[in-house]
């Protein structure tokens, strides 16, 4: 017991990861949070530096490392100083590189297509009846 803790969901957002206590609290009790791979329930669990969470947050999973206790909710660069994370997003991000391909770019302000530029639209689609 020589550490002193901080409760997970104080943490959280302090960390600025939720943008309520309450929201950091309702994760941590849906279950999805999970302390050295111990799944926790309760926003009062008490974490320490040297743990490691995981907890989905979006469409990523986060791993991260807590390196600090939070004394207050500070700016950005503080929050980031709390923890390391050990599994960063992957560089390719969707802004860069669409995942789905693209259908038929129109001119901005081109209106509707006429029902000729509809019928060749289709065809290029391949989906002709």
């Amino acid at each position: 017991m020589g550490q002193p803790g901080q409760r997970i969901d104080r943490w959280l957002w302090c960390a600025r990861f939720l943008k309520t206590r309450s929201l950091a609290a309702a994760l941590v009790q849906s279950g999805r949070i999970r302390i050295n791979g111990e799944r926790i329930s309760k926003a009062s669990r008490a974490i320490r530096p040297g743990d490691v969470l995981t907890f989905p947050l979006g469409p990523h999973i986060r791993v991260l490392k807590i390196l600090f206790l939070a004394e207050r909710r500070g700016p950005a660069p503080e929050a980031r100083s709390l923890y390391e994370d050990l599994d960063p997003p992957s560089p390719s991000s969707s802004r860069t590189e669409p995942s789905e391909p693209q259908g038929p770019v129109r001119d901005a302000g081109s209106g509707r297509p006429t029902k000729r530029e509809r019928r060749q639209i289709e065809t290029l689609r391949g989906n002709d009846e």
